[in-house]
């Protein structure tokens, strides 16, 4: 198996942006930037339309993420930790299944993607777990656990095997970012209790 250098390229700056959202650097929204743009190429290759056009969508969402964690909190100054509401999950869990519904059926419909309703169910999900993290949102760790698990088998399917590697790493450091992140949310919390 021949490695190819534009998925090796993809993989690397992934596990850098997502290592740096674990660590809340600011750093990993230009490092997305880079990964998502390696990936427009990759999945086109792939006949995974829907992940291609995810990746566009990534790159305005990762602009909106590094204003956000830098300027969303109160104040316009960083933004913290928050937990999602029952109402916002609920909200988020609508909007999911209609995209994913109607996305998957154009492109069953007018394309010849491999597996359309998979591919639209994962492009859905994870764009709003990207929106949950640009908010600072805990739970979208936990969405990220169960779209990365479905990617790992989908990538494995589409021999994109550095990319299912990838998404296997990226599983690892979802479960250390809501570890991390539910401390940080503790101590944030324990701050504001202390405070006169």
């Amino acid at each position: 198996m021949t490695l190819d250098p534009l998925e090796s390229a993809a993989v690397l700056f992934g596990i850098v942006s997502v290592y740096l959202s674990v660590r809340e650097n600011i750093a990993s929204w230009p490092t997305a930037i880079v990964n998502v743009t390696l990936y427009i190429f990759v999945f086109q290759r792939a006949r995974l339309y829907a992940d291609m056009a995810l990746q566009v969508v990534y790159i305005g969402i990762s602009l909106y993420g590094w204003y956000e964690w830098l300027h969303g909190g109160h104040g316009k100054s960083r933004l913290a930790v928050s937990r999602g509401t029952r109402r916002l999950a609920a909200v988020l869990a609508g909007i999911g299944i209609v995209a994913a519904a109607l996305l998957g059926t154009l492109l069953a419909r007018y394309t010849n993607a491999a597996i359309p309703y998979l591919d639209a169910t994962t492009t859905t999900t994870s764009l709003i777990a990207q929106w949950m993290m640009a908010r600072k949102i805990l739970e979208n760790w936990i969405v990220w656990v169960a779209v990365d698990v479905v990617y790992i088998g989908m990538f494995v399917y589409k021999s994109l095997v550095l990319t299912a590697g990838l998404y296997a790493v990226f599983l690892v450091l979802s479960l250390m970012g809501y570890f991390q992140w539910k401390r940080t949310l503790k101590a944030q919390c324990s701050t504001l209790n202390s405070a006169p």
